[in-house]
């Protein structure tokens, strides 16, 4: 008798079909059944108002979670960078697989580096974050650059260098990887530079709590590691009691070799977007052996950038 396809639920952007067909075929070849991609058009697709305006990123989220409770998708693909960070009783984040690279990206005309851009160069982005740190890593060495907040696909952004009116713009690497367009990259900007999103690079895989069926087989495609890093840094965004679009960066990172990993150290960034102030600070403990320890330390963290004056640099906060 032939097994009723899992509907995958996901976003209607080249990126998110991407990606949720490399988790649909993961699952394919766990399950033996077939996988239906759905797609949901969400309110974040196909408003032009910019993210803070209209809640942050999580607008790409309402509308798939809604699809799971209905029973309408049986699980759901997300950037983990979009997830709020209050997770739904009735929703369970089965798995978090193995992270893309985290890093932004820069794609610049004339094949140019950040540090190559002229004095005053216009760079595209629809980012607090980046906005503050790019500002402020230009003001580190004497430059002054114009961020130009932009919304829009990967097509749409990269098209805004295409046409001339910007000099560059700022995407994820993880993005340009999983469509299999790095070599349009100009500049990997790295990460004591620019910090990346709290989760950026990750993918949440989310179901009905109640499927503990279906969450059992996600749960095999879920890396440890992964989301060991990922709950420090999206801990550390709920205890600063920010919104996915606020200025805030971090990233956990594993330290010590494949054989031996010793140390977890998480990183964080507050900042103004013109990037006259930040807030910059990190911290390192033990390798989380429980989501809890992954918690505490992006709350430690937190707790000493509150006390530095990261909540006077969120402007209004969003929860």
């Amino acid at each position: 008798m032939t097994q009723r396809a899992l509907r995958l639920g996901t976003r209607r952007s080249t990126l998110a079909m991407a990606q949720s067909g490399q988790v649909a075929q993961a699952v394919r070849e766990l399950t033996g059944r077939p996988v239906e991609l759905v797609e949901i058009t969400t309110y974040g697709d196909t408003s032009r108002e910019h993210l803070a305006q209209i809640g942050g990123t999580g607008v790409f989220v309402a509308a798939l979670r809604e699809a799971l409770l209905r029973g309408e998708v049986d699980f759901a693909v997300h950037s983990l960078k979009d997830l709020p960070t209050a997770q739904p009783e009735e929703l369970l984040l089965a798995a978090v697989p193995p992270r893309e690279d985290p890093r932004d990206v820069l794609v610049a005309r004339d094949g140019l580096t950040f540090d190559g851009l002229p004095d005053g160069a216009r760079v595209g982005t629809g980012s607090p974050r980046r906005m503050a740190q790019l500002n402020a890593y230009a003001r580190a060495h004497g430059r002054r650059i114009e961020t130009v907040p932009i919304r829009g696909n990967i097509d749409t952004r990269i098209g805004y260098v295409r046409s001339g009116e910007l000099d560059a713009v700022v995407l994820a690497a993880a993005g340009l990887n999983r469509i299999g367009r790095t070599d349009e990259v100009t500049d990997f900007l790295s990460v004591d530079s620019v910090l990346p999103a709290p989760g950026q690079g990750a993918l949440a895989i989310e179901c009905a709590a109640d499927n503990a069926a279906l969450a059992a087989v996600l749960g095999e495609l879920d890396d440890p590691r992964t989301r060991a890093a990922v709950t420090a840094e999206r801990s550390l965004l709920a205890a600063l009691e920010a919104g996915c679009s606020a200025p805030v960066g971090a990233l956990a990172d594993l330290l010590g070799d494949e054989e031996a990993v010793t140390e977890m150290r998480l990183r964080g960034v507050v900042g103004t977007t013109d990037g006259s102030t930040l807030v910059q600070l990190s911290t390192t403990g033990p390798v989380p052996t429980s989501h809890g320890d992954a918690i505490a330390l992006g709350r430690e963290l937190a707790s000493e950038m509150l006390a530095k004056g990261a909540a006077g640099l969120m402007g209004e906060r969003a929860h």
